[in-house]
């Protein structure tokens, strides 16, 4: 379905990665649709003939301009422009929500775990014969999406990048999973970064539900500050055995896990799915590449790939769930990120430390617990291997580097990779 807002209308697509091009194979045939993108070589494409320079954007009237993710409207090559156009801005999730107003979504969004609780809560749904499309930041454009009914159910994962610059986007149900210390190279701050997540709660209508930590300050802080018309569901982990009892799925029990399944639960609920169907899809879950992903469980050696972790935050659930922990940990810091975990974890902990930022990994944890400075990842294995040798006692390595994988990666994936190559190469569990 295409919506009347965007027929017929000049725009502007800035970035041309995943996001920029399925707007663009959404839009173009019904629109004058240009392109810009910092990437030079992208304009000797197929769409070269779509591409404008920045002299002609600048003397150039847009109805709309679609930024990606990725844009910083006040760090980029078109920044004055930008600023100067705010008003026009507009996100992929604007788009597919003028174009399906009346289905339902249901959101996710969060500083850790927003992949892996929205593959679960599909997994869930698709065990009950919805009718269901997981989509957004987990990878797939919900403009790609075919056969969309009036019944066809949108979950939706949503990062801070998305929210902040989208003007028209609703959802239904809006789930704010944790908020910690991330992207302040972005947001400048914890409290923008907040609001940032906080105006998929902004935007509801009345009668539309969302879901938030109750034990989350800033969340709380920042919602205060706002007129809300949603009904404001606050989730709490309980430490009793309900969830626990219920999961075999090893996978799931960690802090973080147990925490994001309350908020699954709380939504399976509203939408009439029994138990035995929310628990037995839960215990089959496999998890998601790259998200603290068992790759070796064998005798006394358990190695898990945990690349997708880039802050601190994401890798306290492990670390408070395991002991004897042979931890790799390093990259490109996070402006702001702490590592705060419990002393009484320390002594479980022995750290190999990656990476650039040498230093400040190295303030983090000293005083507090063992660590080397191995700056690559293949020495780190090395080394482990020859440890490992010593201890007899069950152990496990924990490949959770707390930081970004830019400063000797592309990408977290291909840090993941590199890191089960090495395994196997390097023959860590011989």
């Amino acid at each position: 379905m295409f919506t009347n807002t965007l027929l017929n209308k000049k725009i502007l697509i800035y970035g041309l990665g995943l996001s920029g091009y399925s707007c663009l194979q959404y839009l173009n045939k019904k629109n004058n649709v240009k392109v810009y993108d910092d990437n030079k070589l992208l304009k000797n494409n197929k769409n070269k003939n779509l591409f404008l320079t920045k002299k002609k954007i600048f003397k150039s009237i847009f109805d709309f301009i679609i930024i990606s993710p990725g844009i910083d409207i006040q760090k980029c090559k078109l920044d004055s422009y930008l600023l100067n156009n705010r008003n026009k801005i507009i996100t992929e999730l604007d788009i597919f929500y003028l174009s399906y107003p009346d289905n339902i979504k249901i959101t996710i969004t969060g500083t850790n775990g927003k992949s892996t609780t929205c593959q679960m809560l599909y997994n869930i749904f698709k065990l009950k014969k919805y009718d269901v499309r997981l989509v957004g930041n987990i990878g797939r454009s919900p403009l790609e999406e075919k056969k969309i009914k009036k019944k066809t159910i949108f979950i939706i994962e949503a990062s801070s990048y998305q929210t902040s610059y989208s003007k028209y986007f609703k959802t239904d149900y809006a789930a704010i999973l944790n908020l910690n210390i991330n992207h302040l190279e972005r947001h400048k701050d914890l409290d923008k970064y907040a609001q940032s997540k906080i105006k998929l709660i902004c935007n509801q209508e009345k009668n539309k539900l969302s879901f938030i930590e109750k034990d989350n300050l800033v969340i709380n802080r920042n919602i205060k500050k706002k007129k809300i018309k949603s009904k404001v569901i606050k989730v709490t982990y309980n430490k009793n055995n309900f969830f626990k009892k219920k999961i075999s799925n090893y996978y799931l029990l960690d802090k973080n896990n147990l925490n994001n399944i309350h908020f699954i639960y709380k939504i399976s609920k509203i939408f009439g799915i029994p138990n035995n169907i929310i628990f037995k899809s839960l215990n089959l879950f496999k998890g998601l590449k790259f998200r603290k992903q068992i790759i070796y469980d064998k005798l006394n050696l358990k190695i898990i790939n945990d690349s997708k972790s880039t802050s601190f935050s994401s890798t306290s659930g492990l670390l408070s769930t395991y002991t004897n922990i042979y931890w790799i940990v390093g990259g490109k810091f996070k402006k702001g990120d702490r590592f705060t975990l419990e002393k009484k974890y320390y002594k479980n902990i022995k750290a190999y430390l990656i990476g650039l930022n040498k230093h400040y990994f190295i303030n983090q944890f000293k005083n507090k617990i063992d660590f080397k400075y191995l700056k690559h990842l293949k020495n780190a294995i090395v080394a482990i291997k020859k440890d490992l040798k010593k201890d007899k006692k069950k152990k496990i390595v924990l490949f959770s580097p707390a930081a970004a994988s830019f400063d000797q990666f592309r990408d977290f994936e291909h840090r993941g990779n590199y890191f089960n190559l090495l395994v196997k190469k390097i023959g860590l569990y011989e």
